[in-house]
């Protein structure tokens, strides 16, 4: 078999893991589902008869063969991608495609501003970007580019400290008319929190701190997103980042002075891509406007 056709049915296993269905992950590929049945069935031949999936009410379950092969063909499919965006545009150009990993919240809420006088200035760039609470592996070049809330530990990778967000409680004004505010951390628990579901390890801790459990939540999400827009409909009482609170009047801080937690902004990338000069130049263009989203200065606006 060649590499070539080898390389379809890895793109076929991807797509099956990550739908959970074939007709999903068919779908997902534009191709009929027999077809991707027998392309199940080939990797699996070729693997030595390995077995795969099995069948569930629910959809196909990954077996242990999946789980382990499933690092090795997501870091090929990594690259192979990787290898797209460097084709994408001559190294000394500032023109061609720039992936950016970031939170959910940042990239819904920072990045599109940071993003787009920089995209009016050099119009031949490209962004993808690749937004999940789940750090983005730089080395395996998931991404070209990420925004990272936790201190960079990879060795070669190049990090610059953009400065450092606070985290605070806030409330809707409407909340804050029905129900009133807290004066002190012990009567959060009278209130409707919006939390986590499954711990992130910074609320966690940030919520220990407070003596606050999941049990006292009203609402518990581990989309940021969800948990902002819950905060901004007035829901009830949640955390949120000061420069995205700072824009809207109708979010009131809680307990300002005794609840506030330092997160750390760090712009990251593999450091062989500081020779690409879109790379280099979007690198040094998110340090510079998260250092002023940390300070809590509006992103520049293009034109």
């Amino acid at each position: 078999m060649s590499g070539a056709d080898l390389w379809s049915l890895y793109r076929s296993f991807l797509a099956v893991m990550r739908e959970g269905s074939l007709s999903r992950a068919a779908a997902l590929l534009d191709l009929s589902q027999p077809t991707l049945g027998r392309h199940v069935e080939a990797l699996e031949q070729a693997l030595g008869g390995a077995l795969l999936f099995t069948r569930h009410p629910r959809g196909l379950m990954p077996t242990e063969n999946a789980h382990a092969i499933l690092p090795h063909i997501e870091a090929m499919d990594a690259a192979a991608d990787a290898a797209l965006r460097a084709a994408s545009a001559p190294a000394s150009s500032l023109s061609g495609v720039v992936r950016i990993a970031a939170s959910e919240v940042v990239g819904a809420e920072v990045l599109p501003g940071i993003l787009a006088p920089l995209r009016e200035a050099h119009p031949g760039l490209v962004f993808e970007l690749a937004l999940s609470s789940r750090a983005a592996d730089l080395l395996r070049r998931d991404c070209d580019i990420a925004v990272r809330m936790v201190r960079p530990t990879q060795g070669s990778l190049v990090a610059v400290k953009a400065g450092t967000v606070k985290v605070a409680l806030y409330a809707h004004r409407l909340y804050a008319a029905r129900h009133g505010l807290p004066r002190t951390p012990d009567d959060l628990g009278a209130h409707a929190l919006i939390g986590f579901d499954r711990a992130d390890p910074f609320l966690a801790r940030a919520a220990g701190a407070l003596k606050l459990d999941r049990a006292m939540f009203a609402l518990r999400v581990d989309n940021d997103l969800a948990a902002l827009a819950a905060l901004r409909a007035g829901f009830g009482i949640g955390a949120c980042q000061q420069p995205i609170a700072a824009r809207d009047a109708d979010l009131l801080p809680v307990l300002p002075r005794v609840v506030a937690f330092d997160m750390e902004i760090w712009i990251v990338m593999h450091g062989a891509l500081k020779r690409v000069a879109r790379m280099a130049a979007v690198f040094d263009h998110l340090a510079r406007q998260m250092r002023a989203y940390a300070r809590g200065h509006s992103p520049e606006r293009a034109g």
